[in-house]
């Protein structure tokens, strides 16, 4: 599928921060034509779904500012330069939710907005629970909250959880409910 390519002849960097990087490239068509495509550059993430020994699902509420209100989603971050993606699931769980994992097993990955950016997301779910204290970043301001799988599956219904990692996670939790019985 060669003709399903195209060809980078130059990259503009836009902006460099501390999450996200943007570019401009120019890039040749498989027709031979020019096009411009915008860029986020991101160094990858992690999502964890914890279940607790009572069968909660744990989730911290948090204010996230490109909607601009507060969201339940399971707990997730941004893979650090260097990081392994399990080491990044097993900081993030104990950050945010005080909850350490005796095991931590890979989902899944997948891209998050493949049309824009390069963002890929590990989710791993977390076995063996340990309650601890979380200890989130100092910008970072988390509610954990924990429901159980018919009460996350009415909150996908009703759009209060309302992005993608999370719905796969109660999506995931329903199917390995339903294959276990």
């Amino acid at each position: 599928m060669t003709y399903l390519t195209e060809k980078t002849t130059s990259t503009e960097s836009i902006f460099t921060g501390k999450v996200i990087s943007l570019q401009v490239d120019t890039v040749t068509l498989p027709n031979g034509n020019e096009s411009k495509r915008e860029l986020v550059k991101h160094p990858g993430a992690v999502a964890v779904i914890a279940v607790t020994d009572e069968g909660k699902l744990v989730l911290v509420n948090q204010f996230r500012k490109p909607l601009e209100k507060a969201i339940l989603e399971i707990p997730a971050g941004k893979i650090d330069p260097g990081e392994a993606p399990i080491k990044t699931a097993a900081r993030e769980l104990k950050e945010e939710t005080g909850y350490t994992a005796k095991e931590l097993e890979l989902v899944t990955s997948f891209y998050t907005s493949p049309g824009f950016a390069d963002e890929i997301i590990y989710i791993y779910e977390a076995k063996g629970l340990l309650q601890g204290e979380a200890s989130p970043d100092a910008d970072e301001f988390v509610e954990v909250t924990e429901v159980t799988l018919e009460q996350a599956q009415a909150l996908v219904n009703d759009q209060t959880i309302y992005d993608a990692k999370t719905a796969y996670a109660v999506m995931y939790l329903l199917l390995k409910q339903a294959q276990a019985k």
